[in-house]
């Protein structure tokens, strides 16, 4: 059964993640994503390519990202976090852009994954929770990813900051769909399967 302490456990936790959720949503301006969604378009043009990568969950969320900015007019490619520093930088191209993510932005293996991308020619995109870390500090461009608390008594575990990086980096999707101009057969043609590759009525 659960018990007293674990319900209040969970209200907590729910009040937590209302709060930073709110809290993020206030920072996100269009303005934020001026110079990323600049180095983006500029690698495009280019031919180049754009990439990203995290280690432990932020990697999971780098996973989701590149998928669905891949299916919003946006080909990204996973690059894993510490495979990267053992060949997988093979996959970039000098003046690729990679977006690394990182709560802290301190995180020991990333930096080791941030040099191998810059010394591959690579212009970095870093997202972080704080705006002094090294890694805010190394990127060509920077989308703050803050929270002051994970949600949990520990408050160890990546639970709120997972979701601002979530969100941060759905704007980012946001925005570069927006500009693109999308339209619903780009997007059905790019999702053959499910009901998402289905025009609606008001579509055909």
């Amino acid at each position: 059964m659960i018990d007293k302490e674990s319900q209040s456990a969970l209200a907590s936790f729910i009040g937590i993640a209302k709060e930073e959720y709110d809290a993020i949503l206030k920072t996100i301006k269009v303005e934020s994503y001026e110079k990323a969604v600049e180095l983006i378009l500029d690698a495009e043009k280019r031919g180049n390519r754009v990439h990203i990568t995290g280690i432990g969950k932020p990697g999971h969320v780098a996973n989701y990202i590149a998928s669905l900015l891949s299916s919003t007019g946006t080909p990204t490619y996973f690059l894993h976090g510490t495979e990267a520093v053992h060949g997988s930088c093979g996959q970039l191209i000098p003046g690729d852009v990679v977006i690394c993510i990182s709560n802290s932005g301190e995180t020991i293996e990333l930096k080791s994954t941030v040099e191998a991308v810059k010394n591959n020619g690579c212009k970095v995109i870093s997202v972080a929770g704080n705006p002094d870390s090294w890694l805010a500090k190394q990127g060509d461009a920077f989308l703050y990813a803050g929270i002051k608390a994970e949600g949990d008594l520990l408050n160890r575990a990546p639970r709120a900051s997972i979701l601002a990086e979530i969100l941060v980096l759905q704007g980012l999707s946001i925005v570069l769909q927006s500009i693109r101009k999308i339209t619903p057969q780009e997007y059905v043609k790019w999702h053959p399967g499910g009901t998402l590759g289905q025009l609606r009525e008001n579509e055909n």
